[in-house]
């Protein structure tokens, strides 16, 4: 007998009703997670508290050897198109501090945790409109509402787009979209989104759900370590991109946070800045 005992992994039960305030949990007794992020049971708004709440529950999800699949979505009518009204006050009553720790530290732990903490397939499902949809993006396999846009606002916010977004773009997109993209918003419809590359496939939002149970299906019926070990091949292109670039990209954003000497995620920035989507409009300028 060992000298020592294993330590004890993450209970379900138990971060089910840790993480409540920011996700609602399922899991199927096949070890299929559904994780729908939230702000108070509606959309989620960005704020810090959530912003470090992600990277969190991606490690606890991957720390849990009962889990074997997750399925990622947002809760409402999109995916964190909404800021907080007072979730950034602390950036900006401490803003040295805040752009380490909110954003340099915690952003980057949330990208790198989705392609390096989780050993299990993984797909993102855009219930909606997406801002920072870097997450969704990186999942193995995203399914996007037939009715959403993808677009990224850091330009028009007056913020370096370095925090994984310019990854996800110029992973999916090649180099030369991808600057279209960050430097003038460009909002991708569903059928762009999917011709071009950045979703697998569109459906109605009530249907993206069973959707992905059904891929889920598929993937579940080959074994535990063909399942993980097959994530190690298609996440590789992902784990090349992060290690050469992410903190170099949030650096770099980081540095203009401090140059300007203010924050820039207040909901009228994030909200007014999207309206020409709304308006059904590709660029802020047509």
């Amino acid at each position: 007998m060992s000298l020592q005992e294993f330590l004890p992994t993450p209970k379900f039960d138990e971060y089910k009703d840790f993480f409540k305030d920011f996700f609602t949990l399922d899991r199927r007794e096949d070890g299929v997670l559904l994780a729908r992020a939230h702000t108070r049971g509606d959309s989620v708004q960005l704020n810090v508290q959530n912003h470090r709440a992600l990277g969190q529950f991606l490690k606890t999800v991957g720390a849990d050897p009962q889990n074997e699949m997750l399925i990622l979505t947002g809760t409402g009518r999109d995916w964190m198109m909404g800021s907080d009204p007072t979730g950034f006050e602390l950036e900006e009553e401490d803003l040295e501090y805040w752009a380490y720790e909110y954003a340099y530290k915690d952003g980057r732990t949330n990208v790198s945790a989705m392609v390096n903490d989780l050993e299990i397939p993984t797909i993102g499902l855009f219930n909606g409109d997406g801002y920072h949809s870097e997450v969704l993006l990186m999942c193995d396999l995203t399914l996007m509402a037939e009715d959403a846009h993808i677009y990224d606002l850091h330009y028009g916010i007056s913020s370096v787009p370095g925090d994984g977004i310019h990854n996800a773009f110029q992973e999916l997109l090649g180099v030369k979209r991808a600057a279209y993209a960050l430097l003038t918003g460009e909002s991708f419809d569903a059928q762009s989104a999917l011709d071009l590359g950045l979703v697998n496939e569109i459906l109605p939002a009530d249907q993206l759900v069973d959707r992905a149970y059904t891929i889920a299906d598929h993937i579940m019926t080959q074994p535990r370590t063909i399942r993980r070990l097959t994530t190690q091949i298609v996440r590789r292109p992902w784990k090349k991109r992060i290690l050469d670039d992410l903190d170099g990209g949030f650096g770099i954003q980081m540095f203009g946070h401090l140059a300007k000497g203010k924050a820039v995620h207040s909901n009228e920035h994030i909200s007014g800045t999207g309206n020409y989507v709304r308006e059904g409009r590709r660029t802020p300028f047509d």
